[in-house]
């Protein structure tokens, strides 16, 4: 060590940025006259590129977030945050137009971030009055709609994912969520768990443990709970990538 070299302990500023990345990932459990929603991400480091979000809003009205940087660990931390940010940011300039929010979401990230980075970004607003959720999915797992008849409609990609090309264009889409109806939005994480010998949960193992978790409880908490548990005994434990899983269901 070269002579007056300083050592500096930078382990006070890790928790603390632990602790800011949580703060952004609060209402994990909310039952409210319209809506019962609930929340995990649970990551492999003590600092991640997933997040989720409930913010209530005026109207009787509820928005919703998750996304998912690529990489892992500090950089992809940095990046989620960042784009957290500039969307709540600009949510406030821009009003209802979500297609033009993702266009000014997507400027900042490209313009703030290293070559090859991006965020994949579901935002929606549920809206009680109309029974309606309006949406933008920039690159996300497809969301799923169980209709409580049964049947099931997926919230397709409406755009490319933030970050990744600067004069991206976003489509806003609408769909029915009426009482009982529950939608579940998640990350490429739980999806692509993997058993013993490198077989996917996939699309097939969250429906199922979503209609079972369902058969037992009619709880967001409840059922977030279950479906992390049916992964666990899938994958005997074995976690390789960041799982974030938000559920809403209309009351």
């Amino acid at each position: 060590m070269a002579t007056g070299e300083m050592i500096v302990d930078v382990s006070q500023d890790w928790v603390l940025a632990c602790d800011v990345q949580q703060g952004f990932m609060q209402a994990v459990c909310t039952l409210s006259n319209s809506y019962d929603y609930s929340g995990r991400c649970r990551q492999i480091r003590a600092l991640g590129g997933d997040c989720f979000g409930f913010i209530p809003l005026k109207g009787d009205r509820l928005a919703l977030v998750v996304g998912d940087a690529s990489g892992k660990g500090l950089a992809a931390a940095l990046m989620i945050a960042h784009v957290q940010s500039s969307l709540r940011t600009a949510a406030l300039f821009t009003g209802e137009d979500l297609g033009t929010l993702f266009k000014v979401v997507n400027q900042q990230a490209h313009s703030s971030s290293l070559a090859n980075r991006f965020a994949t970004l579901f935002y929606g607003v549920f809206d009680n009055a109309n029974r309606t959720l309006r949406y933008v999915n920039a690159g996300q797992n497809s969301p799923v709609v169980l209709r409580r008849d049964g049947s099931v409609e997926w919230l397709e990609a409406s755009g490319a994912p933030v970050g990744m090309f600067p004069d991206s264009s976003y489509e806003e889409r609408v769909v029915e969520v009426k009482t009982g109806d529950l939608v579940m939005v998640y990350t490429d994480g739980v999806v692509e768990t993997t058993d013993q010998k490198g077989a996917e949960w996939g699309v097939q193992g969250l429906l199922q443990a979503a209609a079972y978790g369902v058969q037992r409880s009619q709880k967001a908490l409840a059922l977030i709970n279950v479906m992390f548990d049916s992964m666990d005994d899938f994958s005997q434990g074995r976690q390789t990538d960041d799982a974030t899983l938000a559920v809403v269901r209309a009351i």
